[in-house]
């Protein structure tokens, strides 16, 4: 008997093959059946129609950071609510295993670190997660069984330098022993299911003490043999931040993914390829490291996002103003000291000059304040702002942008909400988005969904995209937007049957309203551990999502099943070949 059949609906199946309409039966949590409609005849225990209705395969991000919040939210809300089935996690270096069990300020240290560098709630990490595991292998099973979606991970380089040189992981390098170390507990991990190494060398990011992450004073040396490691371990990958990720990589950054990939004989994919047409020449650079990837035996593939994600901005809280040169210094001060300096015309044309200077790189369009629209207010002063550009109320008080900015922060003592509008959102740079989307070295992606709560929301870029797709743009066809939602990365990280529907794959799979699909606005909501804000999105259109056969959303609402699970490497993955 069947567990579940769904009629007549409009089958996609992941592969850009062409629609079609089919009865799909389920049984053990795998498809079991796809017919012509009518023709099935083994009963089933529940059955509905889906006449009108798309089924597609569910969506996979290759991108995420849900390594805590799957402790308190088995759901990677709003990840599952917008289609996605799987997520893969450990991502930038950063994980919450393995812990060394005989320096048990690690913990609080790992917990301040990713409330710096990857904007989580700290109430949240305290309060949230268990912190009871040591190995990378006890933080895979204290998620087992308890999860609504697919999950894999990679392990963080800054956790295995952690574990093995202690505060020394700042600023120092490994001994031969040490690095003997960090290799053996790589090993394990992996063992024990980790996806392969992720690693940072990214310049913006820093630990909760302001200091350079870990693996950021990590030598090539270092991580080679961290990559061949990988590549000793069936179904395993690597991913890879380095500084000109965000703007322009330079030729010493290039050798390094090159030689990291080739070295491992894994895929390298490394997050996030910004597209702007004012900037052409920018994809053709940052695709260089997979053109020579290709010919020296490894791949690199570049991630990057198919909408302009929705992001808050403030002058009271660490967000990506703090990384222009100099404006750290200015935002990291205490509010009232912050206020004075930021009303001082000097402080404020030395930090415009430092964001219009070459070493800003793609953050200079950060300082472009007049294109910014006021959000949430909270003093009288404000009333009515909501909503308005900083260039009209600028050009009614006769101010410049910047300084009209911060008066109507100040009156707000700076958590006023700014939402900096696009400068990439025209016609050009949609068209060179859809060209590099067909490059074979480049895969949509890059939400960072579980990071960044309360500044930006990634997640739901699934079905914006397919909403776009669908009625807006128009830049690819729907079965072309849900191969790159779904086959595209999980063939990328091997993921054994799973991305298409066939017979026999698990059914991970999205029922969803080809007319109706699409995303909210971001709202924020206060729903963390702690009462601590993050932003969400409602999904439109999406009437249920399955992982595994079992129903875990019901008409954008969770079902209160928990089907997913943890997807460990070589049982859950293949190797992917370079070639």
């Amino acid at each position: 008997m069947l567990d579940h059949l769904i009629t007549r609906a409009t089958v996609v199946d992941g592969t850009g093959a062409p629609a079609y309409t089919a009865d799909v039966g389920i049984r053990d949590g795998r498809i079991a059946v796809i017919a012509e409609p009518g023709t099935v005849t083994e009963e089933a225990r529940t059955t509905e129609d889906a006449t009108g209705l798309v089924l597609a395969p569910g969506f996979v991000d290759p991108h995420t950071h849900y390594d805590a919040q799957l402790f308190w939210d088995p759901y990677a809300t709003p990840s599952l609510n917008h289609g996605v089935t799987t997520v893969a996690g450990g991502n930038c270096g950063f994980t919450l295993a393995p812990l060394n069990p005989d320096h048990p300020e690690d913990a609080d240290y790992t917990r301040r670190m990713m409330s710096k560098v990857e904007g989580m709630s700290l109430v949240a990490l305290e309060e949230g997660a268990p912190w009871n595991w040591h190995t990378f292998g006890e933080y895979l099973d204290a998620l087992d069984g308890r999860i609504a979606v697919n999950a894999g991970f990679m392990v963080g380089h800054c956790a295995l330098r952690r574990h093995v040189m202690g505060p020394d992981a700042v600023g120092g390098r490994p001994t031969d022993e040490q690095l003997r170390q960090m290799l053996t507990l790589l090993h394990d991990a992996m063992d024990a299911g980790a996806w392969g190494l992720s690693t940072t060398q990214s310049s913006t990011h820093s630990d909760g003490d302001g200091n350079p992450v870990a693996s950021r004073h990590a030598e090539p040396a270092e991580l080679l043999a961290l990559a061949r490691a990988v590549g000793e371990h069936e179904g395993t990958q690597l991913e890879a931040i380095v500084a000109g990720c965000l703007d322009r990589f330079a030729d010493e950054e290039i050798d390094l993914l090159v030689e990291m990939s080739a070295a491992a004989g894994r895929p390298l994919n490394w997050n996030v390829l910004t597209v702007d047409a004012a900037v052409p020449e920018r994809v053709p650079r940052q695709l260089v490291p997979s053109e020579r990837a290709r010919r020296a035996g490894g791949r690199i593939v570049a991630l990057t996002m198919p909408i302009l994600t929705p992001m808050n901005m403030s002058l009271g809280t660490f967000c990506a103003l703090n990384l222009i040169p100099g404006w750290g210094e200015i935002l990291g001060l205490p509010v009232p000291e912050r206020i004075a300096r930021l009303r001082d015309p000097d402080v404020r044309a030395e930090m415009l000059r430092r964001a219009a200077s070459k070493e800003a790189g793609v953050f200079r369009r950060l300082a472009d304040f007049e294109r910014y629209v006021i959000g949430d207010t909270y003093s009288a002063a404000n009333e009515g702002l909501t909503g308005r550009v900083v260039r009209d109320v600028a050009d009614e008080r006769g101010q410049d942008p910047f300084r009209c900015l911060v008066e109507i922060c100040a009156n707000d003592a700076l958590r006023t909400v700014l939402w900096p509008m696009p400068t990439d959102n025209d016609p050009a740079s949609w068209a060179l988005r859809a060209e590099t989307w067909q490059h074979e070295d480049v895969l949509l992606g890059g939400s960072d969904a579980g990071a960044h709560l309360d500044r930006m929301c990634g997640a739901p870029y699934t079905t914006r995209f397919l909403g776009d797709c669908l009625r807006g743009r128009r830049l690819v066809g729907l079965e072309a937007a849900v191969k790159m939602l779904t086959d595209d990365p999980a063939r990328l990280f091997g993921l054994r049957e799973r991305g298409r529907i066939t017979e026999g794959h698990h059914a991970d799979l999205v029922l969803f309203d080809p007319e109706r699909i699409d995303a909210g606005p971001a709202t924020l909501v206060h729903d963390l551990p702690g009462d601590s804000p993050r932003l969400d999105s409602r999904a439109t259109g999406i009437v249920s999502v399955r992982v595994n056969g079992v129903e875990a959303i019901r008409d954008d609402r969770v079902t209160g099943a928990v089907p997913g699970r943890v997807l460990r490497s070589g049982r859950d993955t293949r190797t992917v070949s370079t070639k």
